[in-house]
């Protein structure tokens, strides 16, 4: 469905809803009536209030909590039928609630499918998997795991949720060895658009458990994700601040990094400069982590000749380092990003457009308490290759939207256009980092495009999860 039709579509649900609709109603008369909650719930407001970005704390007509993969095919089944008979029966799926991106995991008006409740993590020996509830947060992942000496590739900050990471491709500190983290996906549970429960793998659907390694939320609602696990205790990394003025090293450095982690691929890096307002701190910090009991290993030799303001490093747990990546909640965020060649040129210029921004935010927001922060990583996939760039930025003030959205995008088209002219652009753009207006899906490609619109059509050929669920990266829309 085309954006004009969706508003449209969402206009006509606010004039017949009120405070409640059809749709609430058709649910509240199935078994799930006591797990569907109205505006004026405690439960209601909980579930508002716990999404990670005030700019996705929507309201929806109601929202609906269920408990098993059975409470999901009934929501499914009875919004789909509903739907049939009184149009418009709009919803939205919400797993960790992470996501940046307005209507990707809550909708308003409509009904929200809040799966916090299935947030289970099981450790099975026989088969070294782990199967984890797509609700479930990496900290609680991370924590049972670690019980049983164990881990999994999985998200970096600790209250990412885990649905919309895995299904959004998934970038881990163990990426150099495993890939992306739905690489290591040995089955997808999912609900499909009839309310039938299946399973994906590699000898049943196996199409469809393709196309979710990076397809989102454009086919079904992912109730259970089975990942590969490996033996892992402590292992040596940590937090690394470094003066702004030593970015053109570390744009070397990065570069050099990039180009040589094929040979030791326990080494991972993320460069991140980062303006603090309520501080008025300019800093390089540097997330240094090696996946071995190895301390200061030969990989990050040129970030170590750097004279630093602040060091963390040190043995210690997967989940006390991911804790250690969190970013604060509630704020109003920004997501954009781009890949590039691995090129220093495209780094401190990108960097550079950040620095020249911050006397403009001095001068014009309100907000006290911002951070600005530019990332730039090597992109698992395609290691040597290309490099992931994101804008990363947070503020407390609504009144101040305006102005970063449009510097933001501004310095996006900047850094795009500056990869162009020195022949080191790439047209891939990583879903989970992609914002508003951006089209990761089409970056895959015409080929793989045309691959997951075939699937869609096939598990979904009603097109339940284009139109009826209108957030997020729809296939249609790529």
């Amino acid at each position: 469905m085309k954006l004009l039709a969706v508003i449209a579509a969402l206009s006509v649900v606010k004039r017949i809803g009120g405070t409640w609709s059809p749709c609430c109603e058709a649910l509240k008369s199935t078994s799930l009536r006591d797990q569907v909650f109205d505006p004026n719930s405690t439960q209601y407001r909980q579930s508002i209030e716990s999404y990670w970005s005030q700019d996705v704390r929507l309201h929806p007509t109601c929202i609906v909590q269920p408990y098993s993969p059975a409470d999901v095919s009934q929501a499914v089944s009875t919004l789909v039928q509903a739907n049939d008979h009184r149009p418009h029966c709009q919803f939205a799926v919400r797993s960790g609630g992470h996501s940046t991106v307005p209507g990707a995991n809550n909708i308003h008006p409509g009904v929200t499918l809040d799966l916090s409740n299935l947030n289970a993590t099981a450790y099975d020996p026989a088969t070294s998997t782990a199967s984890i509830g797509p609700g479930a947060h990496w900290d609680s992942v991370y924590s049972i795991l670690f019980q049983h000496g164990v881990a999994v590739s999985g998200g970096r900050a600790s209250n990412v949720g885990v649905g919309g990471l895995v299904t959004g491709g998934g970038n881990s500190f163990f990426a150099a060895q495993y890939g992306l983290v739905c690489d290591t996906v040995v089955n997808f549970e999912i609900v499909l658009a009839d309310g039938r429960i299946i399973n994906a793998n590699r000898t049943s659907h196996a199409d469809l458990w393709k196309a979710l390694k990076g397809g989102s939320n454009n086919f079904g609602v992912v109730t259970r994700i089975d990942l590969e696990v490996f033996q892992k205790d402590q292992f040596w990394g940590g937090v690394v601040s470094y003066d702004n003025h030593t970015m053109p090293q570390q744009a070397s450095a990065l570069v050099n990094f990039t180009n040589h982690i094929v040979e030791d691929p326990y080494a991972s890096l993320i460069v991140m400069l980062q303006y603090t307002a309520n501080a008025d701190t300019n800093l390089v910090t540097n997330a240094l982590h090696y996946t071995e009991p190895v301390a200061y290993p030969d990989a990050f030799d040129a970030f170590y000749d750097m004279s630093n303001v602040s060091d963390t490093t040190r043995f210690d747990t997967l989940g006390a380092f991911t804790d250690e990546l969190n970013q604060a909640a509630d704020f109003h965020n920004l997501f954009l990003t781009l890949t590039f060649k691995n090129d220093a040129r495209v780094i401190q210029y990108a960097a550079d457009l950040q620095n020249g921004i911050i006397e403009d935010a001095k001068a014009y927001v309100k907000s006290t308490n911002y951070t600005l922060n530019t990332v730039f990583q090597p992109f698992p996939a395609l290691f040597g290759k290309i490099g992931l760039y994101l804008i990363d930025w947070s503020w407390e003030n609504e009144a101040d939207n305006e102005f970063f959205n449009d510097r933001g995008y501004r310095v996006m088209q900047e850094v795009q256009a500056c990869a162009e002219r020195l022949r080191a652009e790439y047209r891939f753009i990583y879903l989970n980092y992609a914002g508003p207006g951006q089209n990761p899906l089409q970056s895959y490609g015409e080929d793989n495009l045309i691959e997951l619109t075939r699937v869609a059509k096939k598990y979904d050929p009603h097109g339940v999860f284009q139109t009826q669920v209108p957030g997020g990266f729809k296939i249609s829309q790529a």
